[in-house]
């Protein structure tokens, strides 16, 4: 098996390849990546040295720099601009953005029809619509007990009334079914684009596609930052001592994401690789850590303290309701029903165990945010 992995020294293509050379190290890999994000060139000697996987520097934008690429089996595809603020935080633009996650998606397609490779797209939960994820109203839950699934006490949204919810959500979370009618950031609707073009590549050419709608990911060594990878920013930098702030919504953090690492992706990757062609399995699925493994703000706080004791971050009361912003979202989680039920897929890190492999690696790294932008 010959494996062409995109976005190979970012966090989650750097993780998973480590992943992928300890399960099959007779697997030949091959990857590219453009540097574009800060802090990716500390993985180049992972992946060069280390691990001895055939590096190609390039941008999956240019259509030449995939030219010199060897032939592989199968395209994993991680490459992206990841983030709902993306094209509109005026550090980056909206071309380089569906450039990026559009423009690079055609183009790895077309090499999938050249070579006759698979091709599995990394895709993202925020494909789903806005308007659908914030239709429905939400309640603050308290509870002293420390149920939470990071041990502390429960102190978030929960959706108040679950007969207003969209087709396709349920108290379980967002399934497949969730409507991807725009707004849902550029971001979300290049990679729902993306999706589509894979699906019609695929047919047309036949080679297999597999579409893998992923939730937050984070672990040890992430590039985090506020818009992107809130579980690794929000731990380094509340060990680093840095101010933190709630934004959006009541001003206390009450707002509920759910979290993977990127390693529990092998186990359904490796079965997607050895599906035959003919399958009829869907080829959409959501990935996420589910209901059981989110957390809101507060409870994430809550996790730091306990953590650092010494940190000297404390976050400040609002003055007031802060604004919203068109991006936010007060409590998404994703339904993993279809992954468990065609894949035996769940994810084999819990959260909280995800949040203590964060904390001591910024233990080991004490100035992260610093190196990493």
């Amino acid at each position: 098996m010959k494996l062409l992995i995109t976005g190979i020294c970012g966090f989650v293509g750097s993780t998973l390849v480590r992943a992928i050379r300890e399960a099959h190290p007779d697997w030949d890999l091959v990857g590219i990546d453009n540097f574009c994000r800060v802090g990716s060139e500390l993985n180049r000697p992972l992946i060069e040295k280390t691990l001895g996987i055939e590096f190609h520097r390039g941008d999956i934008r240019h259509p030449s720099d995939l030219e010199t690429l060897p032939k592989c089996d199968f395209v994993i595809d991680a490459a992206a601009n990841p983030t709902v603020l993306a094209g509109v935080d005026g550090k980056t633009s909206t071309r380089q953005l569906v450039e990026h996650n559009l423009g690079g998606t055609i183009n790895l397609l077309e090499y999938c029809k050249t070579h006759g490779a698979g091709f599995i797209l990394l895709s993202t939960s925020r494909v789903y619509s806005i308007a659908a994820l914030t239709q429905f109203p939400v309640e603050v839950v308290h509870s002293a007990d420390t149920s939470s699934p990071l041990g502390t006490s429960i102190d978030r949204y929960e959706p108040a009334d679950p007969a207003t919810f969209p087709l396709g959500l349920s108290l379980a979370g967002a399934t497949e079914d969730l409507s991807t009618a725009p707004p849902a950031s550029l971001y979300g609707t290049t990679k729902t684009t993306s999706e589509y073009l894979a699906l019609e590549y695929g047919a047309m050419s036949g080679f297999p596609v597999w579409i893998n709608r992923c939730s937050v990911m984070g672990g040890a060594g992430q590039f985090a930052h506020p818009a992107q990878g809130i579980f690794g920013f929000w731990i380094h930098a509340f060990r680093e001592g840095r101010p933190l702030k709630y934004i959006g919504f009541d001003g206390l953090g009450h707002q509920v994401r759910d979290g993977f690492h990127p390693r529990d992706l092998l186990p359904l990757l490796e079965q997607q690789i050895a599906e035959p062609l003919d399958t009829r399995k869907a080829r959409i699925t959501n990935l996420g850590g589910g209901r059981d493994q989110s957390a809101s703000l507060a409870e994430l706080t809550a996790w730091c303290r306990a953590r650092f004791p010494e940190s000297a971050t404390r976050i400040p009361l609002p003055e007031g309701p802060p604004p919203v912003r068109a991006f936010d979202l007060p409590w998404f989680v994703m339904d993993n029903t279809r992954a468990r039920e065609q894949w035996a897929w769940e994810p084999g890190t819990t959260l909280a165990d995800l949040c203590e492999e964060i904390a001591r690696f910024a233990e080991a790294h004490p100035e992260w945010l610093s190196v990493t932008g």
